[in-house]
């Protein structure tokens, strides 16, 4: 299955890239996910990301994720159809 329509909660989310420096290496384990946010647990914190600021990788994948691209709520995203350029 594609990275893309897997569900992320219980999985380990990398930054790649962000346009806040602030946020470029977080990594944490992702409890929630909203339309625009992904929440992590970052040792025992709770960080809440703006999907359209960050590029991420999930898990032990290498696929680098534009968060602008899945912008929607993620019981939607998992039926979508991705094209990978």
């Amino acid at each position: 299955m594609n990275i893309y329509n897997d569900n992320w909660i219980g999985r380990t989310l990398k930054v790649i890239a962000s346009n806040d420096a602030t946020l470029t290496s977080r990594n944490g384990l992702v409890v929630d996910e909203t339309k625009k946010t992904i929440t992590i647990d970052e040792d025992g914190r709770f960080v809440k990301l703006g999907k359209s600021s960050i590029k991420f990788t999930i898990s032990d994948s290498n696929v680098v994720i534009d968060g602008t691209k899945v912008g929607q709520r993620p019981e939607n995203r998992t039926h979508k159809k991705y094209r990978m350029a």
